[in-house]
C-alpha cells in the first residue's frame, strides 16, 4: 500500500474539508479519468482496492495512473483508553480529496471498459465520483 517513506512531522492536524480542487483537476496522462465530486479522505487501502479493481476489469490491457497519494497521517487511540495522555499513534495514511480532483486515469482501452472499471472502482471509494474524458475524446 502507498505511504510516505519519511515525513517532517509524525502527526498532523485534521484540517478542513472545504473548497474545490484547482490542482490536479485536468486529464493529463490518459484518455479517461475518475473525478471526485465530493470532499473526503481516501485511505491507502481504498486506493489500492480501487487500483486492483480497475486493472482486473481492464484485464491488464492499457495503463493506469494513480493521481492521488496518501500523505496525511491519521492517529487513533487504543480501544477502552481513558481520555488524556496525549494524542494517539499514527494508524493509517489518507489522501485529502476535494471536488474536481482527478484520482485515476486510464489509457489504451475502449470507452465501455473504462466506464465499467470506473463504476466498480467508485464503489470502493467513500465519496461520489464520475468519469470524464480528455478534451476531444467522446464518452
Amino acid at each position: 500500500m502507498l505511504a510516505p517513506k519519511r515525513t517532517k512531522y509524525r502527526k498532523q492536524m485534521r484540517g478542513r474539508r472545504t473548497g474545490l480542487a484547482y490542482r490536479g483537476s485536468t486529464v493529463s496522462f490518459g484518455e479517461y479519468a475518475l473525478m471526485a465530486t465530493e470532499c473526503g479522505w481516501i485511505s491507502s487501502r481504498q486506493i489500492e482496492a480501487s487500483r486492483i479493481t480497475i486493472t482486473r476489469t481492464m484485464k491488464r490491457l492499457g495503463k493506469v495512473w494513480i493521481r492521488i497519494f496518501p500523505d496525511k497521517p491519521v492517529t487513533a487511540k487504543p480501544a477502552e483508553t481513558r481520555m488524556g495522555k496525549g494524542k494517539g499513534a499514527p494508524e493509517f495514511w489518507v489522501a485529502v480529496v476535494k471536488p474536481g480532483r482527478i484520482m485515476f486515469e486510464v489509457d489504451g482501452v475502449d470507452v465501455e471498459t473504462a466506464k465499467e472499471a470506473f463504476r466498480l472502482a467508485g464503489h470502493k471509494l467513500p465519496i461520489g465520483t464520475k468519469m470524464i474524458a480528455r478534451e476531444g475524446v467522446e464518452i
